[in-house]
């Protein structure tokens, strides 16, 4: 599920484009279901590997098959073992010369990021690659962690290579995840320059380093406000921010957004969302009100999405008034997209207010806009703690608008629902 972008002005974009996407754990990929029977923990970091246990009603095929799984299990391990022990010459043992720049660059990578955990359990049984013989591929399913020790780790399923090797297989390519949910995570394919504070993480390319300090400053101060965002559960350990350069915005998390995005966060599994910010998207004054816009979508919204586009309204109109940061209501600059939408073809429907993808920049913004301006009027009648729980009912709990009303705000949704939209026509008048 997509949301929209605002452009505020010409001077400057804002675009506010949030992925927000739940990652389906893939269970074998159609490949055989694992018999997971060994568990192996590393002391310094926590490290598991599963491996697969042999059956007795195995035909020869299949369990030469779960052999060979269980050697490149043993590989995975030590590979584990090293990154977690800041080995970086053990890390790229297991593996042919060939894949050992992409190893460094993914090794060097997780580092910078802290890894605390890393578990690499495999997904299925190895398949012979076509026209090269001896070589196979397995699925894997690596879990991690970063700074935090005992966080949910977040899965992310790789496709890994080996050639035949005796009792050691050799690793012979380690893809890119490439998943439909997410994308292509940023370690797995950039050099990275990361900043860590006390509630984020901020990562970036190398040459884009000396933005670290100003844009860590400042996503510290909206995890601030975000954390007040909770809704469910305890605030994220850490929030994870990427600030892409032109070809990274391009290849982080898939790429492909509209021109005028500017940032979005993408729900990468276990509760965690990883936010990316356009570096070509931002102007030179910071990023702010965007970061506190990304960072309360990653603090409000459950691991398994919203509801659908008739809540779109209520998800993108707290990340907005979160971002807003308290300024007064006619200080909002989405007010003249606001004005533009409710002067033409508006119907009044908070529920339809959803833009199109290929919607123009004005009529998005105008969209978050009127979200915005909606959920200002029910923070102003009925204080931010009422909003929070009819958030909860109707985005986690999924209950009706109706129903999430008369519990949060003893009032019927459709005589609140007209409070709003004449609140929203006249702040926009």
């Amino acid at each position: 599920m997509i949301d929209g972008v605002r452009e505020l002005s010409a001077r400057r974009l804002w675009p506010l484009w949030t992925v927000l996407v739940v990652v389906l754990l893939l269970v074998g990929c159609g490949l055989p279901t694992l018999l997971v029977v060994n568990v192996v923990r590393e002391a310094g970091g926590r490290a598991t590997v599963g491996r697969i246990g042999a059956s007795a009603t195995d035909d020869p095929a299949t369990a030469a098959a779960r052999g060979l799984a269980d050697r490149m299990t043993a590989q995975l391990q030590r590979q584990t073992t090293a990154l977690l022990g800041g080995d970086r010459a053990g890390f790229l043992a297991v593996a042919e010369p060939a894949a050992h720049v992409d190893l460094r660059r993914r090794f060097a990578a997780l580092r910078a990021l802290k890894v605390t955990v890393w578990r690499a359990e495999p997904s299925g049984l190895p398949v012979p690659v076509a026209d090269k013989p001896g070589e196979w591929r397995l699925l894997v399913r690596f879990q991690y962690c970063f700074v935090a020790p005992n966080c949910r780790p977040s899965p992310v399923l790789i496709g890994t290579r080996w050639r035949e090797n005796g009792d050691q297989p050799r690793l012979v390519a380690m893809e890119e995840s490439k998943s439909a949910e997410t994308g292509t995570r940023p370690w797995e394919i950039s050099d990275l320059a990361v900043a860590i504070g006390a509630r984020t993480i901020v990562a970036t390319t190398p040459a884009l380093r000396g933005r670290l300090p100003g844009l860590l400053a400042q996503a510290e101060a909206a995890a601030k406000v975000a954390d007040g965002y909770v809704v469910a559960g305890s605030p994220p350990d850490r929030y994870r921010i990427f600030y892409a350069g032109r070809n990274e915005w391009k290849r982080w998390y898939g790429g492909g957004r509209p021109q005028w995005t500017g940032g979005y966060a993408v729900t990468v599994g276990s509760g965690h969302h990883e936010v990316v910010l356009n570096a070509d998207g931002l102007p030179s004054s910071g990023a702010d009100d965007l970061l506190r816009h990304e960072l309360t979508h990653a603090a409000s919204l459950p691991e398994r999405g919203y509801p659908g586009k008739t809540t779109w309204w209520l998800v993108e109109g707290l990340a907005e008034f979160a971002g807003a940061g308290g300024q007064p209501v006619d200080r909002y600059e989405g007010l003249a997209e606001v004005r533009g939408l409710v002067r033409g073809s508006w119907d009044g429907r908070l529920e339809g207010i959803t833009p199109a993808e290929d919607a123009p920049a004005e009529r998005v913004g105008a969209s978050y806009g009127v979200g915005y301006l909606a959920v200002r009027h029910l923070v102003d009648r009925y204080g931010p703690q009422r909003l929070l729980a009819f958030f909860k009912a109707v985005v986690h709990e999924r209950k009706p608008l109706d129903a999430a009303a008369k519990e949060a705000f003893g009032e019927q949704w459709s005589t609140l629902h007209d409070e709003c939209v004449a609140y929203v026509r006249a702040a926009a008048a």
